[in-house]
């Protein structure tokens, strides 16, 4: 299967993606993500058995279609996802582990896109760990902050179980109690969470004796 990118212009009202995605499935194409980036424009991702012209001329025949383009996936271009969340002093320092190690890797191949939020308050913090598991091709989330749990432990539980990796400091609180990986340093923390989802990497969570360092 050959995945690809396009973006699609098209008058807005009720229906559109119907007809949108109805051209898709009538040419086998299985759509991965999708995205209304304004009110006539749409972006999707699409797995297509075989090559994709018949299926974008069938979208471009469409009366509601203005304009068509094919690009480039968001993984081919921004990779893998590390969302860093909490406090901004913390969220700062593991930014600049996380990036000086992402560019590392991203210059022999590999796709690491880092994102910050600095927030405050225990709600908009839980609230902002459950998003990560909706937002696209996130691999990792790095609790940054001094104080942590209630709510957001049992934010970080049910993203673990939904397959992210969770790295917090080692902080006041519950959270390191329910993370993957505990890591005191700051600078740290933001190298070993590129470290463990970079494909370049020879490092793995699994294969460490402990998980607090």
């Amino acid at each position: 299967m050959e995945r690809i990118g396009i973006e699609v212009e098209a008058t807005a009202g009720p229906g559109v993606l119907h007809e949108l995605t109805g051209v898709i499935a009538k040419h086998s194409g299985n759509i991965t993500s999708v995205e209304i980036v304004e009110a006539s424009r749409t972006y999707f991702e699409i797995e297509t058995p075989g090559a994709p012209d018949a299926m974008l001329e069938g979208l471009r025949q469409l009366p509601i279609v203005k304009g068509l383009s094919s690009v480039d996936t968001m993984e081919k271009i921004y990779g893998k996802r590390i969302i860093i969340v909490g406090g901004g002093a913390q969220v700062g320092q593991v930014a600049i582990g996380a990036i000086t190690e992402a560019d590392r890797h991203n210059i022999r191949g590999e796709h690491i896109s880092v994102d910050t939020i600095p927030l405050v308050g225990e709600l908009p913090l839980a609230a902002a760990v459950r998003a990560t598991a909706r937002l696209p091709r996130v691999k990792a989330i790095v609790l940054a902050g001094s104080l942590m749990g209630g709510e957001i432990e049992k934010a970080v539980r049910e993203v673990r179980a939904k397959g992210l990796l969770v790295v917090s400091l080692n902080m006041a609180g519950s959270v390191p109690d329910a993370a993957d990986l505990v890591v005191t340093d700051p600078v740290q923390a933001g190298v070993m969470t590129v470290m463990a989802v970079a494909h370049t990497a020879k490092f793995s969570i699994e294969r460490l004796s402990k998980r607090v360092f």
